[in-house]
């Protein structure tokens, strides 16, 4: 290419020769000059001229490639911002994951991250706030990067009120090496604060293993929390999983239940509730996780705003009907949802049933949710029946003692009772001995009684004769007396 266009050049200066030489009869002198002076000045600008040009290409490409990523960077800057619903693993955007950290922040309530232990005494914790490092960002000016997180601090204002009751965890670094929390301390009541440590003392007395953890210093890295975070569904199924007509929040992620529920961390209904979460209903369920799916037939109205106006922490986040009390979760105007026909919810199975009954709404499908736990509750009864537990094991334990006391004095008796019937085996043999030499004896006797009664008996015969013999003589002395008698 470079001896085309070098061969092109020479052609035209040959050209310009002949050119210049056919009109030299017709030219003057100045027209000649000029024309060289041209045609010089056209060679001599030909080299910028032609690296202008490269340049202008070099810049040329530059600027089709940063407008290709500037493409590409609007292209992924509308990625990060709205997602792509048809892939799983970007499927969510930062405005939805915005709205999704924003209700969490709702239900968990003011949070206290990456607090380091200091100390454990007279059961009170001390906790401290590390201090940030002044240029932590590089893009913000040191002043500001100072200012902002030692903004509290500066206001000499407490990190935490005290009198708040708050909930511990401990903090364990992920995979991608971020502090999260990942075991449960349990509930504290900040006792002093300033602003930049608070002192936490438990409202209850403590498990074995969170003593434990604390104690050891195995949990260093503190969150507390206002609120227990709230129950959910959605934290169970398996990313990038749809809702189905089979299941109304899609596949549950089995996997990841195991790994927090398996081995017998929980009940098998309570695995199996979670493991069954979102499927068709059956009539076998518990009526309080049967849920009805419904078509509303005809415009309606719900109020969902309770007139009573009041905080989460005051007892709740709903008022008794289920309406929101807490002004964050209230939506305002005339507190009404509006429902058009043929728009399809899913409530509970009397809520559904009472729609249905208005005529406003009809049944399109049944589903078993597992019923939520509010854990602020199952906490307190967990510790009571911890307590409960406590004084019945003092309880069994002392009756175990009895027991064993028992026990022991009853073998103990066993064992006297043993040496007694050994005694009295003894004594029934030698009783037995005994009594068969008094029945020979008393044999004996009887024999000799016998014989004895027999002559007795002879005896008595013989008395008997000679009585009646001597009377038969005295008789006769008598007469022989008598007649002497009258003979005198």
């Amino acid at each position: 290419m470079k001896f085309a266009v070098l061969g092109l050049l020479v052609v035209l200066l040959i050209g310009f020769f002949v050119v210049l030489w056919k009109a030299a009869r017709d030219w003057r002198w100045y027209h000649i000059v000029a024309a060289c002076i041209t045609m010089l000045l056209a060679i001599l600008f030909l080299f910028p001229t032609a690296g202008v040009l490269r340049s202008r290409a070099a810049w040329h490409q530059v600027k089709e490639k940063l407008e290709r990523e500037a493409a590409e960077a609007e292209a992924e800057h509308q990625l990060i911002k709205f997602g792509d619903p048809s892939n799983p693993e970007t499927g969510r955007g930062v405005v939805e994951l915005s709205q999704a950290l924003s209700k969490l922040g709702i239900e968990a309530g003011r949070q206290w991250r990456s607090l380091q232990l200091q100390g454990v005494a007279n059961n009170q914790i001390t906790l401290v706030l590390p201090q940030p490092a002044a240029a932590a960002v590089p893009e913000i000016p040191v002043a500001e990067a100072a200012a902002a997180p030692a903004a509290a601090p500066a206001a000499a204002m407490p990190l935490i009120p005290e009198g708040l009751v708050v909930y511990g965890f401990a903090e364990l670094p992920s995979p991608q090496q971020i502090l999260l929390p990942a075991f449960f301390l349990g509930e504290f009541r900040v006792t002093a604060s300033t602003p930049n440590s608070v002192i936490l003392t438990p409202t209850g007395p403590l498990e074995a293993r969170q003593l434990e953890a604390i104690t050891s210093q195995q949990a260093r890295s503190w969150s507390l929390y206002e609120l227990l975070p709230l129950d959910g569904h959605d934290p169970f199924v398996a990313a990038g999983s749809e809702q189905t007509d089979d299941n109304f929040f899609g596949r549950i992620d089995a996997e990841l239940v195991s790994q927090l529920f398996g081995g017998n961390r929980v009940s098998p209904a309570t695995l199996k509730a979670y493991q069954e979460d979102g499927r068709r209903a059956t009539d076998d369920d518990n009526p309080l996780s049967r849920w009805w799916k419904v078509e509303f037939t005809k415009n309606h109205a719900i109020d969902v705003d309770s007139p009573e106006q009041r905080g989460a922490l005051d007892g709740g986040f709903f008022d008794g009907n289920g309406r929101a009390v807490d002004g964050r979760l209230q939506r305002g105007t005339d507190g009404q949802v509006q429902f058009k026909k043929g728009d399809q919810i899913v409530v509970k199975e009397e809520a559904a049933t009472l729609l249905i009954d208005q005529g406003v709404a009809e049944l399109r499908d049944r589903f078993f949710l597992r019923p939520l736990n509010d854990y602020r509750y199952i906490l307190r009864r967990v510790r009571l029946r911890i307590s409960e537990l406590a004084n019945r094991k003092t309880e069994l334990e002392f009756e175990t003692k009895v027991l064993e006391e028992s026990i022991a004095k009853t073998e103990g008796m066993l064992v006297a009772n043993q040496a007694i019937r050994l005694k009295l085996e003894q004594d029934l043999a030698q009783f037995r001995v005994e009594k068969t030499a008094i029945a020979s004896y008393t044999e004996q006797l009887r024999e000799q009684v016998e014989t004895m009664r027999e002559e007795m008996a002879r005896l008595h015969g013989q008395n008997l004769a000679l009585e009646q013999q001597i009377e038969e003589q005295q008789l006769a002395i008598e007469r022989r007396l008598d007649g002497l008698t009258a003979l005198q």
